[in-house]
């Protein structure tokens, strides 16, 4: 092992910059491509992930070779995403930008078809999760979201309405 791999072999601002633009890039095809998916993650969606995130190695790292060229840039995906949370934990204008709003796809029993279509969910999918819920008709469900995390939400009715 040489000297070289534990100094730098990329301008530290030129791993900053690329750093960044790549995880903005990132960060926003996954904000609207990958938003949602009824909290399941598919065979799909990993294999998208992972392709992604081989095929960005070399736009974000150019020719960096040593350790401290990784580590920098490994510190510089951290802070963006570090600061993103904190400034959406502090900000709701700013959360608003970068989480989904929740949104209803079954109401008083009736399928938001609109809702469904915006995110490839079919009928059979939410009868699926209303089945394991326990839940055998969709009249029974007085309001059924999907939260900005991807998870569902089941309001049920009360037997008196």
């Amino acid at each position: 092992m040489s000297l070289s791999t534990f100094q730098f072999s990329v301008s530290i601002w030129e791993i900053i910059i690329r750093g960044s633009i790549v995880y903005w890039f990132l960060f926003l095809i996954f904000r609207l491509i990958l938003r949602r998916d009824m909290g399941d993650v598919g065979i799909g969606d990993f294999l998208f992930v992972m392709i992604v995130a081989d095929a960005s190695q070399n736009a974000m790292s150019g020719d960096a070779k040593s350790i401290p060229d990784g580590l920098a840039l490994i510190s510089v995906l951290v802070v963006w995403n570090v600061l993103i949370d904190w400034l959406s934990f502090k900000n709701t204008w700013i959360r608003g930008l970068i989480e989904p709003p929740p949104l209803v796809l079954v109401r008083n029993g009736v399928l938001q078809t609109r809702a469904m279509r915006k995110e490839f969910i079919t009928k059979e999918d939410i009868l699926s999760k209303l089945r394991e819920e326990g839940i055998e008709h969709l009249s029974q469900v007085r309001k059924m979201q999907l939260e900005s995390d991807g998870q569902l939400s089941i309001i049920q009715r009360e037997k008196s309405e």
